[in-house]
């Protein structure tokens, strides 16, 4: 079963990274009967919340893309954040798209989710084969919890509930907070404003040898609507590029779209996090999908963004 033009389709967290993103690729194929609610306009953790909106607009169609995000730090300060808003979110969408019998529901979940020490790269059956990596396990157990709630649906109920893997994201409407954005808007920032302060070096967090896959939330958007209209399976699903570099690597990459000419120090006292995480897209990818964006295309566009945001003043500088 695919989307119809004419169908309510509701975007869980339409507002950041991954649900904006739906939300543009949505219309760029001419879908128009969307429907958003911002935080303040809908508290997704407020059961008796969620159960009225849904009973009031009525969606025939869900992405689940509303989620608490951060990188290392922000995992390892707020765990039970992590954990219990996540779930709360997962559960009370998850259990009113069954209670009032939406046609299909995408739920994203996160590479994360995947062993710290999977084979690489990693396919769907690697899931729950050992341990995960300790920086972000109280987000990969939310989202773990989230995809099997999926199953179990589909398994009790017949729901055609789905699940996503992405890979690591970035693009438009992304987070460069300081201290709890992931790694690639976290050198976005950091990169920048070493160069408009004329700074003779900016310091990244580990090694830099850890080896990462990245996408443009766009192209997640497109592979997103791709399976909403093509795939009604209960495995899970990879989607990445199928490619991966180090974070060294990407240093040069952002500093280069920057051009920003100080030296880079590595600060080893702080985590890598996992060694390697690259998918395996050979199931969506023999499906007939691909990535339009390449890495360096990506980051210039993401920069683009960042500038216009960060320039304009619409946010403030530390909370965005």
């Amino acid at each position: 079963m695919g989307l119809n033009k004419d169908g309510k389709i509701y975007i869980a967290g339409h507002t950041g990274l991954v649900g904006s993103a739906l939300w543009r690729e949505l219309q760029r194929q001419g879908y128009t009967n969307l429907v958003g609610k911002t935080r303040d306009e809908l508290d997704l953790m407020n059961t008796q919340a969620v159960n009225l909106f849904f009973e009031n607009e009525r969606p025939e169609f869900v992405f689940l893309a509303a989620a608490k995000v951060g990188g290392i730090l922000a995992n390892s300060k707020y765990p039970v954040d992590f954990l219990q808003d996540n779930l709360k979110i997962q559960l009370n969408i998850i259990e009113a798209a069954h209670k009032y019998g939406i046609k299909k529901l995408l739920f994203l979940g996160s590479s994360c989710i995947y062993p710290k020490y999977a084979p690489q790269p990693m396919k769907e059956e690697y899931l729950l084969n050992g341990a995960l990596e300790p920086t972000n396990e109280w987000y990969a157990i939310a989202k773990i919890a989230g995809l099997k709630l999926c199953q179990a649906y589909r398994r009790q109920y017949g729901c055609n509930f789905i699940s996503v893997m992405p890979t690591n994201l970035y693009g438009i409407n992304d987070n460069y907070h300081p201290s709890d954005s992931h790694v690639l808007p976290a050198m976005i920032r950091r990169f920048y404003e070493a160069k408009e302060s004329g700074a003779e070096s900016a310091t990244c967090w580990g090694t830099g040898t850890p080896r990462r896959e990245f996408l443009y939330v766009d192209d997640l958007a497109n592979a997103c609507l791709f399976l909403m209209n093509n795939y009604d399976d209960e495995q899970i699903i990879n989607i990445g590029c199928g490619y991966d570099i180090t974070i060294k690597e990407l240093s040069e990459i952002v500093v280069d779209v920057i051009g920003y000419n100080g030296k880079i120090n590595w600060d080893t006292s702080k985590p890598d996090g996992t060694p390697r995480k690259l998918l395996d897209c050979s199931r969506i990818f023999s499906m007939g999908w691909r990535p339009k964006y390449d890495l360096k295309t990506g980051i210039r566009l993401a920069y683009e963004d960042f500038l216009k945001r960060y320039k304009t003043g619409s946010f403030e500088k530390g909370r965005f």
